[in-house]
Formats: structure tokens, C-alpha cells, sequence
């Protein structure tokens, strides 16, 4: 058993302490919660770039998403963390409600909606909801 320093494992400290961003729930903060995900997912990218071209851009589509979610169905403040895994990016969203998200039908006359839960579970590797004493979180386990 050592007990001499670790070896680095070639990880920025932005990679293993991840990002946590609060927000007080305004409609413009989707898109702050999108360009906090993306500034760091550039700083990650800086020494661990993704394996696919498309996994930034789900990334950043599964926030949004999110973050639309929350300011709609949950209004109040809402914080977004994210890390990264062994192999992929951990995106978590709370916010203040105790309802757990629900998959709604699509409507393709302009009804609108319906899309959201069952996107989010296309392009993630898992999806989990944890009902919290002060809201909820959603976790979202994406590839990198």
C-alpha cells in the first residue's frame, strides 16, 4: 500500500472539481446555463476532447433543455452542476420543485412540448430524478 503522493493523472482541476452555476430562474438564464456548459466543456476539452464530434453539442442541447424546463414547469432558482467522468460528462440540474418530470405527448399541429423528457433520454446514457427535502434533482449521464 503506497503512501507517497499520486501520480497525475493528466486532469486539469476543472476536469475533477466540475462547475456549479446558480441561477435565479429568469427566462435568459437558459442561455447562461448553456454558456456556462459550454465554457466548461472547453476547458475540459482542453485536455480531454470528446470522442465524437457530436458529444459537445448533445451536451449543450441536454442543458438547454433542462434549464427550459425549469424556468417553465418549475419557476425559481435552479442550479446546474456538471463533472466529468471516467468516461462522459455528469450534467445535474436542481431546482426548487418536488414534481418529478413526466413524458407528455407530442403534439406535431403546435400544440408544443412533448419533446423534451423523451430527447433527453435518447441522448443520454442514463437519466435519473432524486426528489430532494428542497426540490429535485435530474442527472444526466452523457458520452464525452
Amino acid at each position: 500500500m503506497g503512501t507517497g503522493p499520486r501520480q497525475d493523472d493528466g486532469r486539469s482541476a476543472q476536469e475533477t472539481d466540475g462547475c456549479t452555476v446558480p441561477f435565479p430562474g429568469r427566462l435568459s438564464d437558459v442561455t447562461g446555463a448553456r454558456l456556462a456548459a459550454d465554457g466548461y466543456l472547453a476547458g475540459i476539452a482542453r485536455t480531454s476532447p470528446p470522442t465524437h464530434p457530436d458529444c459537445w453539442n448533445d451536451i449543450l442541447l441536454v442543458v438547454t433543455e433542462l434549464a427550459a424546463n425549469v424556468v417553465q414547469y418549475a419557476p425559481g432558482p435552479f442550479e446546474l452542476r456538471m463533472r466529468r467522468t471516467y468516461d462522459g460528462v455528469h450534467v445535474t440540474m436542481h431546482d426548487s420543485s418536488r414534481v418529478r418530470p413526466e413524458p407528455r405527448p407530442f403534439h406535431p399541429d403546435g400544440g408544443g412540448g412533448g419533446v423534451g423528457w423523451h430527447l433527453l433520454h435518447t441522448l443520454c446514457d442514463q437519466v435519473s430524478v432524486v426528489v430532494t427535502a428542497d426540490g429535485k434533482d435530474v442527472h444526466a449521464f452523457l458520452p464525452w
